[in-house]
């Protein structure tokens, strides 16, 4: 399927503009004492110089890319100024005689240095060598609570033989029956210096028997 052309009014006010601007470094070329061949090459050293420093602003700015692109957009601009009646190319000044006979070498060592500058890499942060990637940090939360570790079979030996627990049909013992109980041995003790037996205990308290043996046993008489 053939696509309809229609005409670009960017492209077509491009070739215009290119075809004024290089009439005109014409003119200011053959002007200045440049004839024949010569006064055409002004305006492609310019405009080449131009499109030059402008690739090589899109590819890495630098200061020396915007400095020759100023450069050759003043001379193109100059020449379209100076042709516009300002000067009377009939009797060109001798400064600007100079100027245009010193721009082929100004031209060439512009061109020369945007073409073998080293371009501007991005900077980019990478990795040492030696060093992996980093890895993203993660904040970890525990759901379950650790359970506390079991006693080992020394401290559950050593807690079994510090607070030794009386079986399970032994009838319980008030606190305040126990504590009389043990002011009894230990007054035993001190009065005779031999610990109270278990008998003895159950005489002096006149319990029934299962009562006075816990007793005794949570004592240690027996």
């Amino acid at each position: 399927m053939n696509r309809s052309r229609r005409p670009d009014a960017v492209l077509i006010q491009a070739v215009i503009a290119g075809a004024l601007s290089f009439a005109h470094l014409h003119d200011l070329a053959a002007a200045a004492g440049q004839s024949g061949w010569k006064a055409w090459a002004y305006p492609v050293s310019v405009d080449l110089l131009l499109v030059a420093a402008w690739r090589r602003l899109r590819t890495g700015r630098d200061r020396s890319s915007w400095t020759w692109f100023a450069i050759a957009l003043a001379a193109s601009l100059g020449a379209n100024v100076a042709t516009a009646g300002l000067l009377d190319l009939h009797n060109v000044p001798a400064w600007l005689r100079i100027l245009v006979a010193g721009w082929p070498a100004l031209a060439f060592l512009g061109g020369t240095l945007l073409v073998h500058a080293p371009a501007s890499a991005p900077v980019t942060s990478e990795p040492e060598p030696g060093e992996g990637p980093v890895a993203p940090e993660v904040d970890v939360h525990r759901t379950d609570t650790p359970e506390p570790a079991a006693p080992t079979s020394v401290a559950a030996a050593e807690l079994t033989t510090a607070s030794p627990k009386p079986p399970a049909d032994t009838p319980a013992v008030p606190p305040a029956l126990l504590a009389h109980a043990r002011s009894i041995a230990d007054a035993h003790r001190d009065t005779t210096g031999e610990p109270m037996t278990a008998d003895a205990l159950t005489v002096r308290l006149g319990l029934p028997a299962p009562t006075c043996q816990a007793i005794a046993a949570q004592l240690q008489l027996i």
